[in-house]
């Protein structure tokens, strides 16, 4: 309750004229800056107490006697609070020097309420859902504009820590960015720690002979193992491999325990994606500079992602598991996720760290060019009357789904905030709304 109360602080919805606990008129100038760290909630705060103008720190509390209950009237760095704003009045505060401080009892609408838990109540789903259909589209349209742009941005902010983790090398940056890519979210973490597992110079030493490739992945992968599948000459191959690879570059394979199959169909199996990550390999590998190329055209950089398989792996799902129809390459709707999901960041994020806009422009309007994705979240959007039309605006709902309602930062979300400003100024808000 305390953050709901320093964002009606901070937002001003607790009105500019108001009166002190001791009937004194006092006027909010300027609510401050939010603190975040250790000290007042509020810095900097401009506000007149009868005649006088002041400039200084407000603190914010449920009960006036929280004040006592976190030591603040013995700490001198709260001294310079000139007001407390509370939501029950249960006793005076005062400094480290028994100087009392103005107090201000904060009231609000009861309605304003019970929208904020109509907010905080549906923690399994859209949390606004009973009330979105008020909200005007402009306002949906500028919100997701944003969180769309919020989201490329943190997909970018990934890469660019890889990238300077890696030293500033972006094909390796790239490499365990397409390896995450590929669990498609279910298998994504194991995909990564397979790519971290081993230096990619060392996979392209054998980046002409396929076998190898795959001998090195799938042993790093903790799929190789020389008393299972024992009729199965290609794997006992891949075997003998891995064994001879790993003595000379000193692996260590990661768990097999690691990767997932619940809710996957066989040709989506993780054996697949890694075999499709060893032909992405196989020849050499210049993802970064092909993205470039391909410039964000949707075409272009739809045919970077083209890699089929061959021998094996054309009917099989699994090792010793025959699968006849097994498609040769990713399916469209894997190629579009690709593209959503690794394509579009890395563009964005080179044009960010070189300086080149235009760049980052075009990842995003590769966003704009592509479908939606289809998934229960965007389902559920539709379902409360929000179109989806294209990736920009499916990427936007996954943002406010995943890091906004899931998160409860309704507070923090514009559509929230729309809300309980608009509950703010009109008590019958809420109840048109019921």
């Amino acid at each position: 309750m305390e953050k709901l109360y320093q964002y009606l602080w901070r937002h001003r919805m607790l009105g500019r004229k108001l009166k002190l606990d001791n009937g004194t008129a006092v006027e909010i100038i300027s609510p401050g800056l939010l603190n975040r760290d250790a000290g007042p909630d509020f810095s900097n705060a401009r506000i007149r107490i009868g005649d006088t103008e002041w400039a200084g720190n407000v603190e914010i509390h449920v009960h006036a006697s929280d004040w006592y209950r976190h030591g603040h009237d013995t700490n001198p760095a709260y001294d310079s609070v000139l007001l407390h704003v509370v939501a029950i009045n249960d006793r005076r505060v005062t400094r480290s020097d028994g100087s009392e401080i103005p107090q201000l009892t904060a009231t609000f609408p009861e309605s304003f309420f019970r929208m904020y838990s109509t907010l905080c109540d549906n923690i399994e789903g859209i949390r606004c859902n009973k009330c979105i259909s008020f909200i005007p589209p402009l306002t949906i349209t500028d919100c997701l504009e944003s969180l769309a742009i919020e989201r490329m941005q943190t997909k970018a902010s990934r890469i660019i820590d890889e990238l300077n983790n890696s030293g500033g090398d972006w094909e390796r940056t790239c490499f365990i960015t397409l390896a995450r890519a590929l669990g498609f979210g279910l298998n994504s973490e194991p995909f990564e720690i397979l790519a971290r597992s081993i230096p990619l110079g060392y996979i392209l030493r054998h980046a002409d002979n396929l076998p190898q490739l795959e001998a090195i992945l799938f042993g790093q992968a903790g799929m190789l193992d020389t008393s299972i599948h024992i009729f199965d000459e290609y794997y006992q191959l891949l075997c003998r491999e891995y064994y001879f690879l790993a003595r000379k570059y000193n692996l260590r394979p990661m768990k097999r325990e690691l990767w997932k199959y619940a809710r996957t169909r066989p040709q989506n199996f993780p054996h697949r994606r890694i075999a499709i990550l060893a032909k992405a390999l196989h020849g050499g590998f210049s993802l970064m500079s092909r993205v470039i190329a391909a410039n964000g055209k949707t075409e272009e950089s739809r045919a970077i992602l083209q890699w089929e398989l061959e021998g094996y792996w054309l009917d099989h799902s699994d090792f010793d598991i025959t699968q006849p129809q097994s498609p040769s390459a990713l399916g469209q709707a894997s190629t579009d996720l690709l593209l959503i999901n690794l394509i579009a960041p890395l563009l964005y994020a080179y044009g960010a760290t070189h300086g080149e806009p235009e760049l980052a422009e075009n990842g995003l309007e590769l966003w704009r060019k592509l479908p939606p994705e289809k998934n229960m979240f965007i389902r559920q959007w539709r379902q409360e009357g929000i179109g989806c039309e294209d990736a920009m605006r499916s990427q936007a709902l996954l943002q406010l789904r995943k890091e906004y309602c899931d998160a409860g930062r309704c507070l923090d979300c514009r559509i929230g905030h729309w809300l309980l400003r608009h509950n703010a100024r009109d008590i019958q808000f809420h109840e048109n709304i019921r």
